[in-house]
């Protein structure tokens, strides 16, 4: 009947209509454009990018086209003859020109320490190096007849590798190419990665049960009080991140105002100040107190649209008040919960600055380590722990969307 009806204009009705839908639709498309340009080049491009650099790294490779083809000619575990010795030789005295020595040693040392001294070292005695290739190699340095060096480098000859994803889980590839675990002193990533989500846990549940009862309080008191309240809550963010991080360094030292209260009130001797600062400690008591506005505040928001008459009602019928707490206030507070939660997790996974300044090393965090490789140019490496800090919140996000239900959070 639809295919009948004409507009003003004579055009079929299904015709015009369709026409304005998709009118509606490419008018809605124009207006998404900024925004989806904005998290396309913010957000989708530096992760892309990230997770492109944790894995290519042609630092050798571009350096050592020569011995990277002998690698790809001969397979994992061949001894390296007087050939491979003579491309490397060939390699090296085309570092030696281009004076690119430490960068190719430096991609070989991200596997095994103490290389680009000895890639610096084989450059400036590059002049030497004259058939047999293998005796001058090893006059300059013993080390050049070792495995572990040669496994290394194959490693290395490819731009792009697993090498930093390896290290970041504490394995290394021994000389016939299998992985093997490294050694106990060594082992430092997988323990902070895990040491990194059982903290953030425990900071997330310590500003649960202290943000739970003042997000309360401020849902039913009166509205003046509420408000002054607030603006306590809402302080920190007022205040710099390295302002409140130093002040609570001046607080928790062992000669500080924390320590110092405890002697006058004589809770403590002299001799038994307490240890808050540069250790595990202090990084939970200093990132509870920077996150809990995080836990407030969606907290808040959920409490305050919850009718009193609710606990009214079930106080009239019987239950005891543990009762209506658990059976009728906390079930509505749960999106609140579960979006609080999610915030201070999140946060605290990736906070760097606070456990630098008050955790010392035994309070140190994954991104700590993530921050040290920024800092000393191992970019490739430091992307690598960030994809896989990235994935482990993604997982326990996907975890969380199975149990509860992501469209039940409320941030406000």
């Amino acid at each position: 009947m639809a295919e009948l009806l004409t507009t003003a204009d004579g055009r079929p009705l299904a015709e015009a209509l369709a026409q304005a839908q998709s009118k509606a639709r490419r008018k809605a498309f124009f207006l998404v454009v900024p925004l989806l340009l904005f998290v396309l080049l913010s957000f989708v491009l530096p992760i892309g990018q990230m997770l492109h650099r944790s894995i290519y790294h042609d630092g050798f490779s571009r350096n050592a086209p020569a011995i990277a083809a002998w690698f790809d000619a001969n397979p994992a575990g061949t001894e390296p003859d007087e050939a491979a010795f003579a491309a490397l030789a060939e390699d090296f005295k085309a570092m030696q020109a281009n004076r690119t020595a430490g960068e190719a040693g430096t991609r070989v040392n991200y596997v095994l320490p103490e290389t680009r001294s000895l890639f610096t070292k084989t450059a400036r005695n590059a002049d030497e190096l004259a058939p047999p290739y293998r005796d001058a190699f090893l006059a300059i340095d013993a080390r050049w007849g070792e495995a572990d060096l040669w496994g290394a480098m194959r490693g290395a000859a490819s731009p792009y590798t697993t090498d930093f994803y390896m290290a970041a889980t504490d394995f290394e590839r021994g000389p016939d190419g299998n992985l093997v675990r490294v050694e106990e002193n060594r082992q430092i990533y997988v323990y902070l990665f895990i040491k990194t989500f059982l903290l953030s846990g425990l900071i997330t549940l310590i500003c649960l049960l202290i943000g739970f009862p003042v997000a309360h309080l401020l849902a039913t008191l009166p509205m003046a009080k509420a408000n002054l309240l607030m603006i306590l809550v809402l302080l920190p963010f007022w205040t710099s991140l390295l302002v409140r991080t130093t002040s609570w360094m001046a607080l928790l030292q062992g000669e500080g105002v924390v320590n110092d209260l405890l002697l006058w009130l004589g809770a403590i001797g002299e001799d038994g100040r307490l240890r808050m600062i540069n250790n595990q400690t202090g990084t939970i008591i200093v990132m509870t107190h920077i996150l809990l506005p995080f836990m407030i505040l969606p907290l808040y928001s959920v409490m305050r649209v919850i009718p009193p008459s609710y606990a009214r009602a079930a106080r009239s019928l019987g239950a005891t008040s543990w009762t209506t707490f658990r059976r009728i206030y906390l079930p509505q507070t749960l999106p609140g919960i579960g979006a609080g939660s999610l915030l201070v997790f999140i946060l605290a996974v990736g906070y760097y600055i606070t456990p630098a300044l008050v955790g010392g090393a035994d309070g140190q965090l994954f991104s700590n380590m993530i921050a040290f490789h920024m800092e000393n140019s191992n970019w490739s490496m430091a992307a690598a722990l960030s994809a896989m800090l990235l994935v482990g919140v993604l997982i326990l996000y996907w975890l969380y969307d199975r149990l509860v239900g992501i469209d039940r959070l409320k941030l406000g």
